[in-house]
């Protein structure tokens, strides 16, 4: 039994990210050496290199524990109810007890090390609203029953998100979120239902935003947005709003197909901030080229794959929401940060799945990639040795067939 279920884990998606954490950390030491010396002093080149050393470690562990545990135990109410109202509770901590960094209150400054709550929320919301919505499959287009309760909690976790204020994470719980309610089974009639009010409710926060005099967006977040609009590279802000995003671009072009070579950027000396965080795409641009960010393109967009195809392929409704939220929150994320970074869409902080620095991420990504890959082990259990037995229970007892011999001559 044991032998079975290790052989029917997805050993490809563990080493995609195994690959990716590796590569990442490599970056990382790559990327930070100059600001770890800058902050820390100069005998610190190595100061976040040894961090993350820690933080995968950690991760580590807990993904095999995950990995280990069975999914469809998170079903259960000793689990959901805690999870909801402790996600809640640190959310709204952190406005009294919580450190700011980059203009936002989104940490928990925990003697040496930080803790982003709001990074397990994603992880929160996936379990919730998959777990809910599989429990209610039976009356699932019922509008007021079966749709509307479950939305509360999205609504709630994404507001305190936003306030802190931290839009870039604000926007992907609401894209798991729509991702999931795509995919729970309701009809389009309801769909519909939930993006009219959906739309009604975001005019109606616009308007009375506008006769408050107050704006949606900080000033930071509206300057990033004239930034994508018009140009980093004009006058008035390529020294300001656009000082970022023009590094950024400087890296990405500077680097070509081949790279400048490992270590030996630029950007990073001082002119492109975070680049082991938010930034690392760029640095892996400009010292690999379009070889280093096609590694990490193709190794996500495998593991996004893969989910989702675990995901058409479970035929429990819980493990099938919980693969399609857990790849989309991959997906989205690394669409966000590389399409920030390069210019595609307006700049946010979003950090690159498993190959960023961070200790936060890194734990939930690897939360979830545990959930993931316990999924696709219940899915191919089922699919080949339980298959298999059933085939042999399902043999039909013909006269001559060995089942029917109850007194063979000896």
């Amino acid at each position: 039994m044991v032998k079975k279920i290790l052989k029917s884990y997805d050993y490809t998606i563990i080493i995609a990210m195994m690959l990716l954490v590796l590569f990442g950390l490599i970056m990382i030491y790559s990327a930070s050496m100059v600001s770890a010396v800058q902050y820390y002093g100069q005998d610190s080149s190595d100061f976040y290199y040894k961090r993350q050393i820690k933080n995968i470690v950690v991760a580590g562990f807990a993904f095999i524990l995950v990995a280990l545990f069975p999914y469809k135990a998170l079903l259960s109410n000793k689990i959901l109810v805690p999870m909801v109202f402790g996600s809640i509770f640190f959310l709204g901590g952190i406005f009294l007890f919580g450190s700011v960094y980059g203009n936002a209150q989104s940490w928990y400054k925990i003697g040496t090390s930080s803790l982003q709550p709001a990074e397990f929320v994603k992880l929160s919301v996936i379990i919730y609203l998959s777990a809910i919505y599989s429990k209610k499959q039976s009356y699932i287009n019922e509008f007021n029953r079966g749709v509307v309760p479950p939305l509360a909690y999205l609504v709630i976790v994404s507001a305190l998100v936003m306030i802190q204020p931290d839009f870039g994470t604000a926007v992907i719980i609401v894209m798991i979120g729509a991702t999931i309610i795509l995919c729970s089974g309701m009809n389009w009639k309801n769909l519909s239902k939930l993006m009219l009010i959906g739309l009604t409710f975001l005019l109606l926060f616009l308007l009375c935003m506008q006769l408050a005099g107050k704006s949606m967006f900080t000033e930071k977040q509206m300057a990033r947005i004239f930034v994508f609009m018009d140009s980093p590279f004009g006058e008035d802000v390529v020294q300001d709003s656009g000082y970022h995003m023009s590094n950024s671009l400087i890296a990405i072009g500077s680097g070509g197909l081949k790279g400048v070579g490992l270590g030996q950027g630029v950007q990073k000396l001082g002119y492109l901030t975070d680049g082991h965080t938010d930034f690392i795409m760029a640095v892996i641009a400009e010292e690999l080229g379009i070889f280093g960010v096609g590694f990490v393109v193709l190794g996500l967009s495998y593991i996004v794959l893969r989910g989702i195809y675990t995901g058409l392929k479970c035929k429990d409704p819980f493990g099938s929401l919980l693969a399609i939220g857990i790849s989309s929150m991959i997906g989205i994320q690394a669409f966000i940060n590389i399409g920030g970074v390069s210019g595609l869409i307006p700049l946010t902080g979003v950090p690159v799945p498993f190959v960023s620095y961070g200790g936060s991420s890194l734990l939930q990504l690897s939360i979830g990639m545990g959930i993931l890959v316990n999924v696709s082990m219940f899915v191919k259990y089922e699919r080949v040795y339980k298959s298999k037995e059933e085939e042999v229970v399902d043999i039909p007892k013909q006269p001559n067939s060995p089942f029917m011999r109850t007194n063979r001559p000896l």
